[in-house]
């Protein structure tokens, strides 16, 4: 590799160099792409759930951040071209990659997580994750579920989304069940007085 593409990778200062060869603008995006893909991991799935302002703060000064990284000096149209293809090629290797290789999604998503099993909240899943009660009581209210004490299980899964599982029916969702019960059962009265006017003698 040229020591001009070197010394603009990861020499910070007035020295490096400003131009940014094609090969360049493509090492680029896959090293910072390996990087996200690493600390992403290595911070958690909370940061990719967004639980607070915080953890979007940081999401978004990450974004900043690693933006002249990626295309370096060069501000042209072909050079964020370059770069943006680079990223949606690898991206797509990678992702290939995985889906024929699933031993690979466990090492760069993990595993889901378990934080409330049995209507009972596993405190020490909670604070191996960061999570607080309050920030999961706000997941909660997001997908309809008014309160943990309605909340069977709860899973933190790999890609930083927490999924509810009631413990029983929602109130609206009891009603419509009782609805479609009695709508069946009206059916299936039409029905008999149907056949019974059917079979009278004329």
């Amino acid at each position: 590799m040229d020591a001009s593409i070197l010394t603009n990778l990861f020499h910070i200062g007035p020295d490096a160099q400003t131009t940014v060869s094609l090969l360049e603008k493509i090492v680029r995006p896959v090293l910072v792409y390996l990087f996200l893909v690493i600390g992403l991991r290595l911070a958690g799935k909370r940061e990719l759930a967004q639980l607070n302002a915080f953890d979007l703060v940081v999401l978004l000064t990450i974004s900043n951040t690693v933006q002249n990284a990626i295309i370096g000096s060069d501000n042209s149209v072909l050079g964020g071209v370059v770069g943006a293809t680079t990223l949606l090629v690898f991206n797509y290797l990678v992702v290939r990659f995985v889906f024929a290789h699933p031993w690979a999604e466990r090492y760069l998503e993990g595993d889901a997580d378990m934080l409330i099993r049995h209507g009972r909240l596993l405190d020490d899943r909670l604070r191996a994750e960061g999570v607080t009660i309050g920030e999961l009581e706000g997941a909660a209210r997001k997908q309809g579920v008014a309160s943990l004490e309605e909340v069977e299980t709860a899973i933190l899964e790999a890609n930083g989304t927490v999924t509810f599982v009631p413990k029983r029916p929602r109130p609206n969702e009891a009603r419509h069940q009782d609805l479609m019960t009695r709508l069946d059962e009206i059916q299936q009265e039409v029905k008999a007085i149907a056949a019974k006017l059917e079979a009278r003698p004329s």
